[in-house]
């Protein structure tokens, strides 16, 4: 089995990977702006996903981790405005099993924000974040 190479292209030369440019897509549709979120984080993000899903990740996974990414980034009520109360319901649901799981995907995803610095203080705050 060969395993997927996620590119951000060169040059303008070669085109982004597919996994990039649906994430940068799902992040759209959960209201943040892909051009907020550094590529190496995005790239981190892909590899994550790759690391769970070795075959391919499935149609919902790139929309379901763009939301916490968003959640993460944008803060409860900028994402709420954007997403509706049941999206964010979900989203603080995932964080909280996160950090009661410990090593989860979910709880990858949160650290990745937080050592990205990209993460919102109320987000912080709310949960108790700490990198140590």
């Amino acid at each position: 089995m060969t395993t997927r190479r996620s590119s951000l292209g060169f040059l303008g030369m070669f085109g982004r990977s597919g996994d990039l440019r649906q994430l940068d897509d799902a992040l759209r549709q959960a209201d943040l702006h892909p051009a907020l979120v550094p590529e190496g984080v995005k790239l981190t993000i892909v590899n994550l996903m790759n690391d769970r899903w070795p075959d391919e990740p499935p149609a919902e996974a790139y929309a379901s981790v763009a939301q916490l990414c968003s959640y993460c980034v944008a803060g409860p009520e900028t994402f709420e405005q954007a997403n509706g109360p049941e999206r964010t319901l979900e989203a603080g649901r995932r964080i909280e099993a996160a950090l009661e799981a410990g090593d989860s995907f979910d709880a990858q995803i949160v650290l990745m924000t937080l050592h990205a610095k990209l993460i919102n203080a109320e987000v912080v705050e709310r949960y108790g974040l700490s990198a140590e």
